[in-house]
C-alpha cells in the first residue's frame, strides 16, 4: 500500500497540478489530504474542484474553518485581523454555497488502519485545528500534543509548511509540509510518501518545482487584496 500525504494547498491550484502529476507517476493507492484547500491562494475555487474530484480521504484544516466561518479575533495577531478577514471575504466570493458546505462537513480527523499500520492524521493536532507544533519541539511535548489522544503507529499532520520526520519512543511522527505556501526556505510543492508493506514502511519527502510566476500572475489578475505579501511567499518559500 503506497500513500501520498497532501496538506496546505492554500488555493494554489498550479502547485497542486505539478504534485498530482508528480503522484500519477509513482504507482500511490491511496492519497490522504491534511486540510487547508482554499484559503490566501488566488485560484480557491480551481484548487477545490481538483480535491474533490480525487478519490481522496480529506480531513478539515483550520483554514478551511476560517473560509466557512470567518477569521476571529486572537486566532491572529491583531494587526493582520482586518486584512485577513478581507481575504476571507473575497475568497467566499469564489465559492458556492455547495463548495462551503462540503468545507464544513469534512472531518477533523481519521484513524485509519492498512494491514499492522495503524495511522492517525489530523491538521494541527487531534485536539485543535489551529495549535502549532514545530519539528524542533522536544520529544516530551511531540508525544504530548500529537499522540497522546490515540494510539497509532504513525502520526501524520500539516499545519506548519514544514516538512519533516521523527521517531519518537517508537511512534513515527510526519508532518507532509505544504503544497502551497511552504515556510522551510524551498520555493517548491512539498508532500510526503508512506510505503506499508507487510513488516516494514518507508517513509520519504517530495519535492515538486512549478511555475511561481504564473501563481504570481495569478494574484494580480484576480486582484487579490493581500497581493504583494502573497507573492513574496510565493517566490522565497518563507514566511
Amino acid at each position: 500500500m503506497k500513500l501520498a500525504l497532501i496538506s496546505d494547498i492554500h488555493g494554489n491550484s498550479v502547485a497542486l497540478e505539478a504534485v498530482l502529476a508528480d503522484i500519477e507517476t509513482r504507482n500511490v493507492d491511496q492519497i490522504i489530504v491534511l486540510g487547508d484547500l482554499c484559503y490566501r491562494g488566488p485560484e480557491p475555487k480551481q484548487a477545490l474542484d481538483l480535491i474533490r474530484a480525487l478519490n481522496a480521504k480529506v480531513i478539515k484544516g483550520n483554514a478551511d474553518e476560517w473560509v466557512i466561518r470567518g477569521v476571529n479575533q486572537g486566532e491572529v495577531p491583531d494587526k493582520a485581523l482586518e486584512l485577513m478577514k478581507m481575504e476571507q471575504a473575497w475568497i467566499r466570493q469564489k465559492l458556492s454555497d455547495a463548495d462551503v458546505q462540503y468545507l464544513e462537513q469534512l472531518p477533523s480527523e481519521l484513524s485509519l488502519t492498512y494491514g499492522n499500520m495503524s495511522i492517525h492524521a489530523f491538521h494541527a493536532t487531534p485536539h485543535s485545528l489551529f495549535d502549532i507544533v514545530l519539528p524542533e519541539q522536544t520529544n516530551e511535548e511531540l508525544l504530548m500534543k500529537l499522540t497522546a489522544n490515540r494510539d497509532a503507529d504513525l502520526y501524520i499532520y500539516g499545519h506548519i509548511h514544514r516538512a519533516y520526520m521523527r521517531v519518537v519512543n517508537g511512534k513515527t511522527i510526519i508532518n507532509s509540509g505544504s503544497v502551497g505556501l511552504p515556510f522551510d526556505g524551498l520555493n517548491q510543492a512539498s508532500y510526503a510518501i508512506v510505503e506499508i508493506n507487510d513488516q516494514s514502511f518507508i517513509t520519504s519527502h517530495i519535492r515538486v518545482p512549478y511555475d511561481i510566476e504564473q501563481v504570481c500572475k495569478q494574484y494580480e489578475a484576480n486582484n487579490y487584496p493581500n497581493k504583494e505579501m502573497m507573492q513574496q511567499i510565493i517566490r522565497t518559500g518563507s514566511n
